[in-house]
């Protein structure tokens, strides 16, 4: 599991006066770079292998602005070709966010997905765990 905290400034707030719930992706995109450098050590574009066929987001409870938000990131399912990512938004220790977004390894000259082999799906595996009971 990759662990990232996110300090929210107060642009990321709505008029309701808490965090907007576009925020979310975003930040769950940015705590998944930790994965993408399994497969994309520099993260450098021109290389990339991977695309996204599916995100969803589950909003539980309002996060607040002036407080640290955890982002908790792991494998909950690896394929032949494809895994999905579960992510975690905490604050307070509270489970407040969960998202799932499928990923598939990508030749992007073929247009085809190509098997996760070898050491990357070790990787992977290293990472992969079933969510929590809270979830």
């Amino acid at each position: 599991m990759f662990v990232r905290t996110i300090e929210p400034a107060f642009y990321d707030t709505d008029a309701l006066g808490h965090v907007n719930n576009t925020r979310l992706p975003a930040w769950f995109e940015l705590a998944r770079n930790d994965l993408f450098r399994l497969f994309t050590p520099d993260l450098d574009p021109r290389k990339w292998r991977l695309i996204m066929a599916r995100m969803e987001v589950d909003y539980r409870a309002e996060l607040q602005y002036g407080r640290e938000i955890e982002i908790r990131t792991y494998v909950s399912r690896l394929g032949n070709s494809s895994f999905t990512v579960s992510q975690e938004a905490r604050q307070g220790g509270v489970l407040t966010n969960l998202g799932h977004t499928v990923m598939v390894h990508f030749d992007h000259e073929s247009k085809r997905a190509i098997p996760i082999e070898g050491e990357l799906r070790e990787a992977l595996e290293a990472h992969l765990q079933e969510e929590p009971a809270d979830a």
